[in-house]
């Protein structure tokens, strides 16, 4: 069953794959990939049509996603430039944060406020990098603007992993809830 679910998918990942080495696309090639893309995602859909609730929106945000992730690396392929290379890492940390919201909404309580929590911090992790990559290329190794964008990155990821950190604390009572708190405190520099 979830074979079923995931070939559309793999398919099309690996079609985008397999046909990006070499040069810029021609306008017909770039449709022909576009139509490609929509079929596959059009098949990963209707996929989803014999699932039931969370599942099935499950099921529709990952084909909602690869088709997104596949859209963008069609554009870097079609016209490759920094900014497309980090449209496509955007993508995928995205995706990967929608699929995970709607995992954790099969979850109860505060197990489902930790689960976002903690996609969240994925999330703003990945888009840190990215943003760190890109101050690389732009400012070089050495530069100061790329210091001080490792320093608003970490800050950022820490930030939120300590977010989701506090909310795991929140599952607790006493003593023990005091302790948890504590510890992510020292953790992520929060004293």
């Amino acid at each position: 069953m979830i074979l079923q679910r995931l070939a559309p998918l793999v398919l099309l990942a690996g079609s985008v794959l397999a046909s990006s080495a070499g040069a810029a696309m021609t306008r017909d090639q770039y449709r022909s990939e576009m139509d490609r893309a929509q079929g596959s995602y059009r098949a990963a859909w209707s996929g989803c049509k014999p699932l039931q609730g969370n599942a099935k929106d499950v099921c529709q945000a990952e084909a909602r996603g690869a088709y997104a992730v596949a859209k963008a690396e069609l554009e870097v392929r079609r016209k490759a430039t920094p900014k497309n290379d980090d449209k496509v890492k955007t993508r995928r940390a995205e995706t990967a944060l929608r699929v995970a919201s709607e995992k954790c909404d099969d979850l109860r309580g505060n197990a489902r406020a930790v689960c976002r929590k903690e996609a969240k911090a994925s999330f703003v992790g990945a888009r840190s990098d990215v943003r760190v990559d890109r101050a690389a290329v732009d400012q070089g190794v050495n530069s100061r603007a790329l210091t001080s964008e490792r320093k608003e990155a970490r800050e950022d990821t820490s930030q939120a992993q300590f977010t989701a950190a506090k909310e795991r604390c929140d599952a607790l009572s006493g003593s023990d809830k005091a302790a948890c708190l504590s510890d992510a405190r020292k953790k992520y520099g929060k004293l």
